[in-house]
């Protein structure tokens, strides 16, 4: 039976595929092989139905080529979305494949608000919502991430949700992008905004903590900024860091080492155009499915080799 408590079972799934790296699914339509288009617009018309069919087709495809390499996949909500109920639809049909395939199931929305509109949202998301009378579950996600800039109350409705449910949360504390800085730099009192973050993030987990000494509120530390991890790393030592930047946005395996504590736990490292596109550089779409899950074993190899070398053993 797997653990009730979000950060045991992700340390499970870890520990089961030997790899703290994970998939992210941000199906950009404009990259999807032309040949999966055309199968799906030829028998649906140029339409949102086709687009979803198309990118749940392209997602479906992806899972099952990486599902014994990876503990986890990230679903970049904003490319299922922007399509409207269709895209909510293939974001929903995605996660359920991924579940089934015994994936730990990451939504990338950044999400959040304050009052009943936060609890909406923590329950949509990762709890259950009113059915006629009845409680179920809307979407098969086991975490999400947060944005909490509006503060603790804000927060409150998650780490309940997550409590109740199993479910876990990352907060964005230090993001990836470049300009990042602009805000999460600036010093407030002596610290870091981004410090501060991360001072809130470890006192927010505190209540779902579980037997493997995590907690499921995790952050999100960006992989461009290896020096920033250090600190945060002893800021929030029970916390799991979700790691953007790898890949594509310049973030390379040694600027990951950071991020993981000494034990080989701690962090986990998403790509996502490195590997579900990475038949670009091959010249055969047809076989991308192949090609992802060669990248996915290669960022699996680069990345055990280089926390080897730093003396971190997962």
């Amino acid at each position: 039976m797997a653990p009730n408590n979000f950060a045991d079972r992700l340390i499970e799934a870890i520990e089961d595929k030997n790899n703290p790296a994970i998939v992210g699914l941000d199906p950009d339509f404009s990259k999807i092989p032309d040949f999966l288009k055309k199968k799906h617009s030829n028998n649906h018309g140029k339409t949102f139905e086709s687009v979803a069919l198309t990118i749940f087709d392209f997602n479906s495809q992806i899972i099952e080529a990486v599902k014994r390499i990876v503990p986890a996949v990230k679903l970049q909500a904003a490319f299922f979305e922007q399509y409207g109920r269709w895209g909510v639809w293939a974001m929903e049909e995605t996660a359920k494949a991924a579940a089934a395939a015994k994936l730990v199931v990451i939504i990338d929305g950044k999400r959040n608000d304050i009052g009943n509109t936060s609890q909406a949202y923590a329950d949509g998301f990762l709890g259950k919502v009113d059915v006629f009378g009845e409680k179920k579950r809307s979407i098969d996600a086991d975490a999400l991430t947060v944005n909490a800039y509006l503060g603790s109350d804000s927060v409150a409705s998650f780490t309940k949700v997550c409590k109740e449910n199993g479910s876990g949360i990352f907060v964005l504390v230090k993001t990836s992008n470049p300009s990042s800085s602009e805000l999460q730099d600036l010093e407030v009192n002596g610290k870091k905004v981004y410090e501060i973050m991360a001072e809130n993030v470890n006192k927010w987990g505190q209540e779902v903590i579980g037997e493997r000494g995590y907690s499921s509120v995790g952050a999100v530390v960006g992989a461009t900024f290896p020096e920033q991890a250090k600190a945060l790393r002893k800021l929030m030592p029970k916390s799991i860091f979700l790691v953007p930047g790898y890949g594509a946005q310049g973030g390379r395996a040694d600027d990951v080492v950071p991020c993981f504590n000494e034990d080989g736990r701690g962090a986990i490292v998403n790509s996502s155009r490195g590997i579900i596109f990475a038949y670009q550089n091959k010249g055969n779409d047809e076989k991308f499915a192949l090609f992802a899950k060669e990248a996915a074993e290669q960022m699996k190899y680069d990345l055990n080799a280089r926390l080897k070398k730093a003396g971190i053993h997962l």
